[in-house]
């Protein structure tokens, strides 16, 4: 897969919404104006040499079967769209149902599969006096998904689950305790670091 940076996902994401086509008029009503014209067309030429999305004859822009095949075709299996999705960016959960439009309850299924097999990290973050997941890609990760270039989605299966006798799942409950605990942001922020550190370096 030729990379994407946060931007081309927007708009792809966009395209997507707007039911594979968008103009003007849809990229003023969403949240891309807030890049400026001058990034958003610059954006919008590479897409179009990359050709992830084609230039209609009424000034329009519709996204590509070759772009589809990034994170929107049923060819890609569920896990495989979402550790090309976090290579692109850190997402918490309703941000990759968002952008996949896979149901919650399959892409939460997934998602522990990778997480279990540590592809991928959750860390809990406290946004607006709410604990919100965010899963980021690990080096596993993107060893397994640059894989796939090569060898395809069929060929490579998930390896048996590291035998950590739970400790990992320890570690995830030592986090969610510690948002119940009364210490600074900064104290408790570092604790979260070091555990997940811990949790990267912890081979059993």
């Amino acid at each position: 897969m030729r990379k994407l940076g946060t931007i081309d996902l927007e708009i792809l994401h966009l395209a997507i919404k707007e039911k594979g086509t968008f103009n003007e008029h849809s990229l003023e009503n969403s949240e891309l104006k807030r890049h400026g014209v001058g990034k958003i067309l610059d954006t919008l030429a590479s897409l179009k040499d990359r050709k992830f999305i084609s230039l209609n004859n009424d000034g329009s822009f519709s996204i590509t079967k070759l772009a589809r095949e990034i994170l929107w075709s049923s060819n890609i299996p569920i896990w495989g769209r979402i550790l090309r999705l976090l290579q692109i960016k850190s997402c918490n959960l309703n941000q990759i149902i968002e952008i996949i439009e896979i149901p919650e309850n399959k892409i939460i299924k997934e998602i522990e599969k990778l997480r279990k097999n540590e592809f991928v990290l959750m860390s809990p973050q406290r946004q607006e006096d709410k604990l919100i997941k965010v899963y980021e890609i690990l080096p596993e990760g993107i060893h397994e998904i640059d894989k796939t270039e090569t060898e395809g989605f069929n060929k490579i299966k998930f390896g048996e689950l590291k035998s950590n006798g739970g400790i990992l799942e320890i570690i995830d409950e030592i986090e969610k305790d510690m948002q119940n605990i009364h210490i600074s942001e900064h104290e408790r922020n570092n604790i979260i670091e070091k555990l997940n550190n811990l949790k990267n370096k912890l081979e059993i």
